[in-house]
């Protein structure tokens, strides 16, 4: 079963992707004032690769800045990708 854990301090903050409780990956992101955030990492363990979780991390982040009414500026490569090739993420895109 897969199941998300989310860890903020005032600063900076990540989603964990857990596999049958065990971490499978982390997607990291940092605090740029009060309106955006910014993806610096993602990353999926070796043993869980090509399971589609890096996508769902990126997502899980994706849907808290739509429930936060914030903009995400994504420097991490393969979030910067995968927003960047789906208009529909547009409205969360920090330009």
């Amino acid at each position: 079963m897969i199941t998300f854990k989310q860890e903020e301090d005032q600063r900076r903050g990540k989603f964990v992707i857990l596999e049958d409780d065990i971490p499978a990956g982390e997607m990291t992101y940092v605090w740029a004032g009060e309106n955006k955030f910014i993806i610096d990492h993602t990353e999926i363990y070796e043993a869980f690769n090509g399971k589609g979780y890096g996508k769902q991390l990126v997502m899980k982040g994706i849907d808290y800045a739509r429930e936060k009414g914030v903009k995400i500026l994504p420097l991490c490569p393969y979030a910067k990708k995968l927003m960047e090739r789906d208009d529909s993420l547009d409205d969360v895109i920090f330009r």
